[in-house]
């Protein structure tokens, strides 16, 4: 569904409660199958979130997980540990074109039967499942943080435990130190110092139930709405001060572009602020690489530059995401160059109306860009992707009085 989006008055006020946090959700799900016995409150409505749900309990011979990159990682690993199950782990055309060499090549070192279906490197996958008994794997560091996730948390269930040696600089360390906590949380011991990653052999876990936090990603996207509006504020829960979540960074980033933000008890309080804003922004975004799409569009929006390092990990998303930042804000009139890690915006002051988004089957994309409604009519094309982590999207901005209509 194509749709058109506007607001007319440029002020925004309302609360809105945002779906558990994707990422621990996924995680979490893979430790209540590979354990049993507690239960999951708040979690995310995402439709990476319900595939995930749905492949766990899955007894088919085909998974197929669609445009899901998390479960992909997660069921790989979940897969080659269930003793006497054969499964066929596929996805989307996307998704067969997204690399799990590094992954398959490190759960085949510690024992796992894993073949490729079509292309060497990527899905899908063929995988009997069989007793591991873990080890110690070697990983390159600057790899995603989900191949290290799937890794960890298959970790309490090998008879040896796990030990990770990672390579190199690590980039996403807030995902990593995220799966560790989540670990912690149930019971299971773990240590991370220097490039040494170990997580412990158990039987049994604490019996606790978890509560899902809101998910920060999703917030950004009304960080920007407060940046971009004329005036607003915005109450946003269920949010932890100190989150496991990289993406908690947004609260730091966007006091730099007139967003004031504090906290009442689990209810986070967004405020636009009348200040100068900067010329031009720099950040490294290489622990938190999610948000990179919406802090480029509300600096276009507000007419500052930026220049954001730390995005190779861009490359491999739903869509490569730096070229279609590249080319969409080159339509809507900016200036920008991007590389195979960054991104350098120009500030500006001229604005493209009524341009049509292309979101290249990237729920971010779709999302990233809505804001800018606020400034200029925007058509955003195939709106429904949305749905991958935030199905609830477009319905919370038509409470902030977004006008959206289908064309």
């Amino acid at each position: 569904m194509n749709i058109k989006i506007d607001h007319l008055s440029g002020r925004c006020e309302g609360s809105l409660r945002i779906t558990g946090s994707k990422s621990e959700t996924n995680r979490l799900l893979l430790l209540q199958a590979l354990f049993k016995g507690f239960q999951l409150e708040n979690i995310s409505n995402s439709d990476d979130s319900k595939v995930m749900q749905e492949a766990l309990k899955s007894t088919s011979e085909v998974v197929d997980v669609h445009h899901a990159g998390t479960a992909m990682r997660f069921l790989t690993a979940y897969f080659s540990h269930l003793e006497g199950h054969e499964v066929m782990l596929t996805g989307s055309t996307r998704m067969q074109e997204r690399p799990i060499k590094i992954l398959v090549d490190a759960l085949r070192s510690i024992g796992a039967s894993i073949v490729y279906d079509k292309v060497e490197g990527f899905p899908p996958i063929r995988i009997k499942g069989k007793k591991l008994l873990g080890g110690t794997i070697s990983l390159p560091a600057d790899i995603s943080s989900q191949y290290i996730s799937a890794l960890l948390l298959l970790g309490p269930v090998l008879e040896k435990g796990l030990k990770l040696n990672l390579v190199g600089k690590i980039t996403s360390m807030p995902y990593i130190k995220m799966t560790l906590a989540l670990l912690n949380n149930l019971g299971i011991n773990t240590s991370f110092k220097d490039q040494l990653i170990w997580v412990g052999s158990v039987n049994k876990i604490k019996r606790i139930n978890q509560v899902v936090e809101s998910d920060w990603s999703s917030a950004s996207y009304f960080f920007s709405i407060v940046a971009l509006a004329k005036k607003a504020e915005i109450s946003l829960t269920s949010f932890k001060k100190l989150s496991l979540q990289g993406d908690v960074v947004l609260l730091e980033i966007y006091k730099q572009l007139g967003v004031s933000a504090r906290f009442e008890e689990d209810t986070l309080h967004l405020k636009k602020e009348s200040k100068p804003l900067p010329d031009s922004i720099q950040l490294d975004l290489s622990k938190a690489p999610d948000i990179a799409q919406t802090i480029a569009v509300s600096c276009y929006g507000l007419g500052v530059g930026c220049d954001l390092v730390g995005l190779h990990t861009l490359k491999i998303k739903e869509t490569d995401r730096l070229k279609a930042l590249y080319v969409e804000l080159t339509k809507l009139g900016a200036t920008i160059k991007v590389t195979n890690e960054s991104l350098h915006l120009s500030p500006h002051t001229n604005f493209k109306e009524n341009c049509s988004i292309s979101t290249y089957n990237d729920h971010r994309m779709a999302m990233a860009f809505a804001p800018l409604a606020l400034k200029i009519p925007l058509k955003i094309e195939e709106s429904s992707v949305v749905s991958k982590s935030y199905p609830d999207f477009w319905n919370d901005l038509r409470m902030l009085n977004f006008e959206i209509k289908q064309r």
